[in-house]
């Protein structure tokens, strides 16, 4: 159509369209909720359309996902890095524990640089909300943290501090296999995950090769016992008495030459604070979504063989627990129930034709009268209504 104003030619915008004017919305729902679930190319071979063709209807699908989520003001939020690619490439996710979502996803690094984006995107004002912020160790987040939002209590995560143990149980292990020679090396060797595992996620066989490796060596056994114990930390509602526990355990390492868990028991030491902090009652929440998350975006990236577009990964991290939308948008064809007063001279219409359907239906029925002609003489009764008839009748 020509513009009144500029003279030029232009198309004219319809709200049931896509982006891609070739679609509606409604297709452009339909591929996207069917790539939760299946890979671009496998849809794209369905539906005989073009792969970018089907990821531009599903990264529309994703936008209009987030603008209706919206981001409301986090209470507790969990910050943590993923790989993006190869060569120490890190990006930044930040979850909301409350409503068990993402709500964030950026930055170049995770530097501190990049940490403070959130926060600026966030504002004062939301930042001012956050009571409990849960991270790794990783000094730049607890750094920015505390500058941003210092009011909010950091805890530090189990699962982080349960992995750099596990690292110096490994340490120990090699040890022992580079100090053992001949059929004691045959206890050791491939049993790496044997001992790092949890005893009750042991299948059978894993609790016999474990059984088997602790009456052989007892510098392996007691550091897998030390390990074990430490657990019981998280447990305990009390600082002092946390603290006390730690520092028994710590003593028991005098004397048994692991040095790398003397090591980690410096870095918890230096770490207290963020440790300690899971001793209050209302810090006490589940980190079980947090590895949910993250499992859940390693598959992506797997099942896409790597993502070169890094919008894209944000848009499928981001949704990726955002509830499935079960009607997609309207239909211009389908107009939605309203009172008549809305519109009045569509109630004017359906008054109408209310009132043709009841004489309709009194004809039928056989009550329905002859139109009358005026005349002169009154009307005193039926009978001479349809005498007078009858006379003009005749008379015409």
């Amino acid at each position: 159509m020509q513009c009144r104003r500029c003279g030029k030619v232009k198309r004219e915008r319809l709200e049931f369209l896509a982006d891609n004017p070739v679609y509606t919305k409604r297709f452009a729902h339909y591929v996207g909720r069917r790539c939760r679930s299946t890979t671009i190319k496998d849809l794209a071979k369905e539906l005989h359309l073009d792969w970018d063709t089907v990821k531009a209807l599903e990264k529309q699908y994703m936008r209009a996902q987030l603008a209706k989520a919206s981001t409301p003001g986090p209470k507790t939020i969990c910050i943590d890095e993923i790989s993006i690619r190869k060569g120490h490439t890190y990006r930044i996710v930040v979850s909301d524990l409350m409503r068990r979502r993402p709500i964030w996803f950026g930055g170049e690094d995770r530097s501190k640089k990049s940490m403070a984006l959130f926060y600026e995107q966030l504002g004062p004002k939301k930042s001012r909300g956050i009571r409990l912020a849960v991270m790794d160790m990783w000094k730049p987040f607890r750094n920015v943290t505390n500058q941003q939002a210092p009011q909010a209590a950091i805890l530090f995560d189990k699962f982080h501090v349960m992995r750099h143990l596990g690292e110096a149980l490994d340490q120990v292990r090699k040890a022992e296999y580079a100090r053992l020679s001949g059929k004691d090396r045959s206890f050791i060797k491939g049993q790496k995950y044997t001992l790092l595992s949890h005893r009750e996620n042991l299948t059978p066989a894993g609790r016999q090769n474990l059984r088997k490796l602790l009456a052989a060596n007892k510098r392996l056994n007691t550091a897998y016992l030390l390990k074990e114990s430490l657990g019981q930390l998280w447990d305990y509602e009390r600082e002092g008495w946390a603290r006390r526990f730690f520092d028994n355990w710590r003593v028991s390492l005098k004397w048994l030459r692991l040095a790398p868990y003397e090591k980690f028991a410096e870095m918890i030491d230096r770490h207290w604070d963020g440790i300690a902090a899971c001793c209050k009652p209302e810090n006490k929440v589940s980190l079980g979504f947090v590895e949910g998350l993250n499992n859940k975006i390693r598959v992506i990236q797997r099942r896409a063989y790597g993502l070169r577009d890094e919008e894209y990964l944000r848009l499928k991290i981001l949704t990726c627990m955002l509830p499935e939308p079960q009607k997609p948008p309207e239909s211009p064809t389908r107009f939605p129930k309203e009172p008549l007063h809305a519109h009045p001279r569509r109630g004017l219409r359906r008054r109408r034709s209310a009132a043709l359907r009841r004489a309709a239906a009194s004809a039928q029925r056989g009550r329905a009268q002859a139109p009358r002609r005026r005349t002169g003489l009154p009307d005193q009764s039926r009978g001479d209504r349809w005498m007078k008839s009858a006379v003009l009748s005749s008379a015409s």
